[in-house]
């Protein structure tokens, strides 16, 4: 029996929505409003497949710049398994961002696969988990993110991303309910963080600081803000210990662990600087 043709269109911002129902249904945990933040960093870069006008299966292909695109929010829904769709999908993301350098975050069973693909290993992601509560005696030091221009978090951050996403820190940043704190030097920014409500607890990220001292300023007070029993999920380069030092030393466990991959060679990052990436759907 020949399966019916796969229609690939881009999503509308709704279809992203119900895209994070399914990643919630697959364990993700997504943020409660990261589509709006999402959709705004490249509102064509979200593809679904339809088939007779049911949706069935969703890739993200965000390209950043002129130079960098991220692949994240893979997934077709289960019924659908094993018959040639999510491949269909798969081409049709990295056609999107041919040219580029291509990075992802992939669960370490897939990474073989992504290889096939001209996929090559970075780095691991170790995903801790802790909670929240606490307090910082340096956190009066911290200011939000909304005290401070945009022009100056977006010259910070692009220290630690390969492309600029102003777009997307825009909303990032500023959504409600997220909590953006930064710290201000002479110069300007040393470091800057977000967390964000998610379906379960919360996730920090980004997390970049000049120092150790600047990141433990940040995380402790963002714990600060949450109660003891919300979780809380930091996602940490294996690059930098001070980064996996910083969660054991809040005491958090490791839960998951990803790949980060690119098709080129990997981009010329401060890696000792980050100590929380963005997202694992986005980079």
């Amino acid at each position: 029996m020949v399966a019916p043709p796969l229609e690939i269109r881009h999503m509308s911002e709704v279809e992203l929505g119900l895209a994070l129902e399914w990643a919630a249904d697959e364990g993700w945990n997504p943020g409660l409003r990261d589509a709006a933040c999402f959709y705004a960093a490249d509102p064509e870069g979200f593809l679904i497949g339809v088939l007779d006008g049911e949706p069935v299966a969703s890739i993200f292909a965000v390209r950043y710049g002129a130079s960098f695109g991220f692949i994240g929010g893979y997934i077709v829904k289960p019924a659908w398994r094993g018959r040639g769709y999510g491949w269909a999908l798969w081409q049709a993301a990295m056609q999107r961002l041919s040219g580029r350098n291509i990075g992802l975050d992939g669960v370490l069973a897939q990474q073989a696969n992504y290889a096939k693909s001209g996929f090559h290993l970075a780095h691991r992601n170790f995903r801790y988990e802790g909670r929240g509560g606490g307090h910082s005696a340096d956190a009066h030091a911290t200011v939000p993110l909304s005290a401070l221009s945009d022009v100056e978090i977006y010259r910070y951050d692009r220290r630690y991303f390969p492309e600029e996403r102003a777009r997307f820190l825009q909303r990032w940043v500023r959504q409600e309910q997220h909590v953006a704190l930064g710290v201000a030097g002479a110069e300007g920014l040393t470091g800057y963080v977000v967390a964000r409500p998610c379906r379960t607890g919360y996730k920090v990220g980004p997390l970049f600081a000049d120092t150790p001292a600047v990141a433990e300023q940040l995380f402790a007070s963002v714990l600060g803000k949450l109660t003891p029993e919300q979780p809380v999920f930091l996602d940490v380069p294996e690059l930098n210990p001070a980064a996996v030092a910083l969660a054991e030393r809040h005491q958090m466990q490791r839960c998951f662990e990803t790949a980060r991959m690119y098709t080129r060679e990997a981009p010329e990052l401060s890696m000792d600087r980050q100590y929380g990436i963005t997202t694992f759907e986005l980079g």
